[in-house]
């Protein structure tokens, strides 16, 4: 009997795992090979891409773990061709850890996963234990695996599985939402989560400033820059140096300031304003907007070149309103804060409260629930917050209630944003079949929604 057909043998006698290794670097397969031999998992090698694909074909292995730079056919080529036959198929991509930007794009395109070299064993070995089919459902955490966030519904999950992969790396993060969803807590626990937080989190709200002061604020100035300018003037760029700098309503920044920050992206160097020294910083971006940037650079107000820079990886932050339960959980996270605050014993909503916040359309999102909340718990003189103690802002228009259609439309478009259109990943976080995620697109763009494409 062959080798291969007794590894077959094998794992279909034990039930064990199969991983297929594919690196051109012979001593690295027969690493991996050892490594996971040893750990319990059957084990096949190719060299590269077409190699690969025969193996594939023979033994269907249960994970693909892949380097990216291979002769013949790269690791991004043999994953598309394997995911157009098994969609369901777990890859994980091996790159350079000075390659990221390889590997985010990969994870755009269908892989579960990716490790750095030099590969750590054990990261490696959770990384393949992460991807491999569940043999019973996962339950779902209850709160957010990132501090200063709460909520478990679906779209957030979509989101904490992309900020959980972006936070470690070096790549900008372009957060996009409706005003007041939280987008910026989320850079924030990125940062916290990230290689750089033990550096400053320094954040610009980039529509608080005149167009005159903002290019002082972001890049500093020189004594004399300008009337007023009395002393030398150290600018956001360099307080972030080492860290996160968050550019919070990127879409308000005017274009000749673009300029210049296209530039400090492209070379990381800059002037002070009125100066002539070069400054160097090592600053990770990560910007959001409540615009759509992308008709903000059709209609000529923002650049296309800084769009793509920022552009790296895009989270959605969802609507509070198709968050589901999340609604009661920030609810209560609030109320128990500032009954603590105003030295107050309130243990929590009556059912008609809780009832007037769940059917509340809540335009302005979190930031308005928390408003509510607050000022609820100021007024409450009771031992529970009753529905007359709950003030909310009637909308401007009139609006039609969402329908349960209306739901599952927004949480299966919001997740697909936030995982970069995968279907499968979708799917995954959403717990329904590709299938039927598939259905409702068609559904989708038949009835002409303008986010289908």
């Amino acid at each position: 009997m062959s080798a291969t057909a007794q590894a077959t043998s094998t794992a279909a006698r034990t039930g064990k795992n199969r991983v297929l290794v594919v690196d051109d670097d012979a001593v690295i397969t027969t690493g991996l090979e050892q490594l996971l031999s040893e750990q319990g998992y059957v084990v096949d090698t190719a060299a590269d891409g077409v190699n690969a694909l025969g193996a594939w074909s023979r033994n269907r292995p249960d994970v693909v773990l892949t380097d990216l730079s291979m002769p013949r056919m790269d690791g991004m080529q043999l994953m598309r061709k394997l995911l157009e036959s098994d969609a369901r198929l777990p890859v994980i991509v091996v790159t350079g850890a000075e390659d990221m930007q390889s590997a985010i794009t990969a994870m755009r395109e269908g892989a579960r996963d990716y490790v750095t070299k030099p590969v750590d064993p054990a990261k490696l070995t959770q990384s393949i234990e992460r991807v491999l089919p569940a043999q019973t459902p996962v339950e779902r955490p209850s709160a957010a695996p990132f501090s200063g966030l709460l909520g478990a519904s679906a779209p957030m999950q979509a989101v904490y599985d992309v900020a959980s992969k972006v936070a470690p790396t070096r790549a900008a993060v372009l957060i996009t939402g409706e005003t007041g969803t939280g987008k910026g807590r989320l850079a924030q626990a990125i940062h916290d989560s990230s290689t750089r937080s033990n550096a400053p989190f320094v954040p610009v709200h980039c529509v608080a400033l005149v167009d005159s002061l903002l290019e002082s604020e972001l890049f500093g100035h020189e004594r004399g820059a300008f009337t007023g300018a009395l002393k030398k003037h150290v600018g956001r760029f360099e307080e972030a140096h080492g860290g996160t700098l968050f550019l919070d309503e990127i879409g308000e920044v005017p274009l000749t300031t673009q300029v210049k920050l296209l530039r400090v992206l492209q070379e990381k160097t800059f002037e002070r304003v009125g100066g002539n020294e070069r400054v160097t910083v090592d600053v990770r971006l990560i910007a959001a907007t409540s615009r759509d940037l992308h008709a903000e650079v059709s209609a000529g107000r923002f650049r296309e070149d800084l769009y793509y820079r920022l552009n790296v990886v895009r989270i959605e932050m969802p609507p509070l309103r198709v968050r589901g339960d999340d609604i009661m959980v920030l609810a209560d996270a609030v109320l128990q804060r500032h009954a603590a605050a105003n030295d107050k014993t309130i243990s929590g909503f009556t059912e008609a409260a809780r009832q007037k916040l769940m059917a509340h359309g809540w335009p302005g999102n979190v930031r308005e629930l928390e408003n509510v909340t607050e000022r609820a718990v100021v007024m409450c003189g009771e031992s529970m917050i009753d529905a007359e103690h709950l003030t909310l802002e009637r909308p401007r228009t009139p609006t039609k209630p969402s329908t349960l259609t209306d739901i599952e439309r927004e949480a299966i478009l919001s997740t697909l944003e936030a995982v970069g259109g995968s279907t499968k990943r979708a799917a995954e976080i959403l717990g329904i079949s590709v299938r039927t995620i598939q259905y409702r697109l068609h559904e989708y763009r038949l009835a002409g929604d303008a986010r289908v494409t």
